[in-house]
């Protein structure tokens, strides 16, 4: 069916369910609740190997792999990739199995802002005046809960922070996304494994001992994990960039909505001013996007122009 949509509507569908699927995944590691973070970890890491590595033998694409790997250079950025989306995805989990599923939306809805810092300092990227006032707002909302709850949102920055470095280090080394799955999981797997072993021995491992659905969902943690992103990477060749802008706000908007009315998190005054701000700082970056790509569009020199 999907051949006879045009190109633009086959991206479209596939970037929303992308971004739709990350902003219901709460809902999946909720049911696995019951298990240690850690564990679920694990069990992400190893099954999304497993899951991708069929899938690149499938389509052929180890050799893609090994040319990684025989590049040093490559091989290094590739594993601190790992590094920071494995901290990434951890905190998530955490996040979502002792209900701070509202603290991890806010982090995928600074992770722009905190891109476009990163932009500043690591890439020396030029800002002009509305991504600064962005930046700004965002500070204030994050500095309102800080001082309202007397403790820095921790779980919203690390998740934003890593995700926004992990975008940094893919912009340094261009990896196929299956590819790069694939290798950031392997990288990481020894550990993983030797964990997963030393619960087996202790007698504590989740796996064998749990219900059916919770043995499911583990296994199937590998299949959620590199689906959408894999979705995404088709889509992001059909849809324009701008386009994308907008719909990436569809995950934490999700996100926010599955901790208020599934988790049932309190959304206390504090957080929708935070949220004010920080959605404001959105707008106006959003805003700023769409008018530096109309003036390239019509050929007027844009004097601070800015990489996204």
């Amino acid at each position: 069916m999907l051949n006879r949509l045009s190109d633009s509507v086959v991206g479209m569908i596939y970037t929303l369910a992308a971004f739709v699927v990350w902003g219901v995944l709460p809902i999946y590691w909720y049911f696995l609740k019951e298990i240690p973070a850690y564990e679920i970890f694990a069990h992400r890491i190893l099954w999304s190997f497993v899951f991708a590595a069929f899938i690149l033998l499938l389509i052929g694409g180890w050799p893609q792999v090994k040319k990684v790997l025989s590049n040093r250079v490559q091989a290094s950025w590739v594993f601190l990739a790992a590094v920071l989306i494995s901290v990434n995805w951890f905190i998530f989990i955490w996040a979502v199995t002792t209900n701070h599923v509202i603290g991890a939306s806010l982090g995928y809805y600074i992770n722009p802002l905190i891109s476009i810092a990163l932009g500043v300092i690591i890439f020396r990227e030029k800002l002009n005046y509305w991504k600064v006032l962005s930046l700004l707002l965002a500070a204030t909302g994050v500095l309102i809960m800080t001082i309202q709850f007397g403790q820095v949102p921790w779980v919203a920055l690390i998740i934003a922070l890593t995700f926004a470095l992990y975008g940094a280090v893919k912009k340094v080394v261009k990896v196929e996304p299956l590819v790069s799955v694939t290798l950031e999981t392997l990288f990481i797997l020894p550990l993983v494994l030797t964990y997963l072993l030393f619960l087996q021995v202790k007698g504590t491992a989740s796996l064998g001992h749990v219900s059916i659905l919770e043995t499911i969902f583990l296994l199937g943690a590998g299949a959620v994990t590199a689906l959408p992103l894999l979705w995404f990477s088709k889509g992001a060749q059909k849809v324009p960039l701008s386009t994308i802008g907008f719909l990436q706000y569809i995950n934490p908007t999700l996100q926010l909505l599955v901790g208020i009315y599934f988790f049932r998190e309190t959304f206390t005054n504090t957080h929708f001013i935070s949220f004010g701000f920080i959605w404001v700082a959105l707008a106006l970056f959003s805003l700023s996007q769409i008018n530096f790509k109309r003036y390239l569009q019509v050929g007027v020199p844009v004097k601070d122009k800015c990489t996204e």
